[in-house]
């Protein structure tokens, strides 16, 4: 069965990239659209979850990115520097500063000084800061437990296993594709 034939067959459960995919079939009846029905399909899933907002970070006055930078020092059990944070986060310098700057003024993280190089900075979590990631998690993990109660067990499996693919995949390229 074709994407153009599985769409169809899907009928009234169409979801919008279906839509998307059968407008461009109509004008370019023979293009394979089989990638955007799973790119586009990421990305949206992407940016509604993202428009959500995390019900539970969003009540504790946190963004995902914020969380993600607390949760990267509690979870590796350690002071991290701002580049260490970067890389845990998959964020920009930049980003990380203004997170950090934010999140020391809440009194959730600490900086630091190396004592060996000034131009190096320690960032740990304060008690307030892992009493909140550790009083957050739980209720997260819950919150998206929810969002995906949709799926079967099976098929969160497969998902995952299938976008754990495709993202290491993703990571292990070291130049951009060329078409």
């Amino acid at each position: 069965m074709t994407a153009a034939e599985a769409a169809g067959a899907r009928g009234a459960r169409d979801d919008t990239v279906a839509a998307v995919v059968r407008q461009w079939q109509a004008v370019h009846p023979g293009l394979d659209t089989g990638p955007m029905e799973i790119i586009g399909r990421i990305n949206r899933c992407a940016a509604l979850l993202q428009q959500a907002e995390d019900a539970p970070l969003r009540r504790a006055g946190l963004s995902r990115p914020e969380f993600d930078l607390l949760g990267a020092l509690r979870r590796t059990g350690h002071e991290l520097t701002p580049g260490e944070l970067a890389r845990e986060t998959f964020s920009s310098g930049a980003a990380v500063t203004k997170r950090l700057k934010q999140l020391t003024g809440r009194g959730l993280v600490e900086r630091r000084g190396d004592a060996r190089d000034r131009r190096v900075s320690h960032v740990r979590l304060t008690d307030a800061g892992r009493d909140l990631v550790d009083g957050i998690l739980p209720e997260q993990l819950a919150y998206e437990t929810a969002v995906l109660s949709g799926l079967e067990a099976p098929g969160q499996d497969q998902l995952a296993a299938l976008l754990s693919e495709l993202l290491m995949q993703l990571e292990g390229r070291t130049v951009a594709v060329r078409v």
